[in-house]
């Protein structure tokens, strides 16, 4: 799969590269909140500890799995593809806006801005997938619990985590060749922070009616079908909770699903509100803020939300760190 991602990556570069010449210049300036300074100043703070923090919290928990046997679980190996998955994540966003708001340099190669595209959509696209299938994992943990390591084995667990980002990245392959090749007959000011999709089309001097209705259709494909798988799983394990008489049972179960339910819940609600709603009444300094807030807060929340509510990947990092002095010696 990775050679296969590979050559998909270098034809998607070649189309793209074959057209720079006639539609990109010399690359692009990303406008960012340049024209008030003083606010670049404070976002560059921010995003600065924002970045750091992620890192930091993002790298435990892979870090964790990787090293405590205990957490060789599905519900981990999942939980440490959504880390890592966040984790390169605010990397490939985070450290060009550090440049661009930090000093008079707003600008980036064409060849950044296609990587910075293919990535972000990917991991987007791959982080929706990716949800559904630890809503399965919860699913059959709860609606199965007998039969779980029987019904989730290691190698379907990879199997369900490739499809993942095969299915996210296909759809970055998709989208990004056609978003590069718009013709911008010289335009090179994209109004934002970061490529993405919205605003480089913003710059295409031609109609893209027909483009926008081929991303509202895979976009809905991607959103809303995985969306449904975790609704449908989510409905039979509500219907389990209920016919759990124990308040005990209950308590147990509701942990178990709370974390991945509350990250879901920030996941589409803020991609929904971002990239869904029409923004028309909205300024392009205000979107550009959602967009930053939906760049940078999922990726910071998630390791909170799952090492404050759940009991093994506390006591996990708690062993890490008290065994490093041992270690040393």
């Amino acid at each position: 799969m990775v050679k296969g991602f590979y050559f998909l990556f270098s034809q998607v570069t070649e189309k793209v590269m074959g057209r720079e010449n006639s539609t990109s210049g010399e690359g692009f300036i990303l406008v960012g909140f340049s024209e008030q300074p003083g606010l670049e100043r404070i976002l560059f703070v921010l995003i600065l500890i924002f970045y750091l923090l992620t890192f930091m919290g993002n790298g435990t928990i892979i870090l964790v799995f990787c090293l405590d046997p205990h957490l060789h679980t599905p519900m981990y190996f999942f939980l440490t593809h959504l880390s890592f998955i966040d984790l390169i994540h605010v990397t490939c966003i985070s450290p060009q806006m550090l440049v661009n708001f930090g000093g008079p340099d707003k600008s980036i190669s064409f060849v950044g801005c296609v990587i910075q595209l293919l990535i972000t959509l990917g991991l987007g696209s791959t982080e929706c997938v990716l949800l559904a299938m630890m809503a399965y994992d919860r699913y059959v943990a709860v609606c199965q619990p007998l039969h779980y390591f029987t019904l989730m084995p290691p190698q379907l667990c990879w199997t369900l985590a490739g499809i993942s980002w095969f299915l996210g990245f296909s759809n970055s392959l998709v989208h990004t060749p056609i978003t590069m090749t718009l013709p911008r007959c010289g335009h090179h000011r994209i109004n934002h922070f970061s490529c993405e999709t919205p605003p480089l089309m913003e710059l295409a001097c031609v109609d893209t009616t027909n483009y926008k209705k081929e991303i509202t259709i895979l976009s809905s494909i991607i959103l809303v079908f995985p969306l449904s798988l975790i609704l449908f799983s989510y409905g039979h394990i509500a219907q389990s909770v209920l016919r759990i008489k124990t308040s005990g049972g209950r308590q147990k179960v509701l942990g178990t699903c709370g974390s991945h339910l509350t990250v879901v819940s920030i996941f589409y609600s803020t991609i929904i509100y971002v990239y869904v709603i029409p923004k028309s009444k909205l300024s392009h300094d205000v979107t550009k803020f959602l967009a930053l807030l939906y760049n940078l807060i999922p990726a910071f929340i998630n390791p909170i939300i799952y090492t404050l509510r759940n009991r093994d990947v506390k006591e996990a990092i708690r062993k890490m760190v008290t065994q490093k002095p041992k270690l040393g010696k």
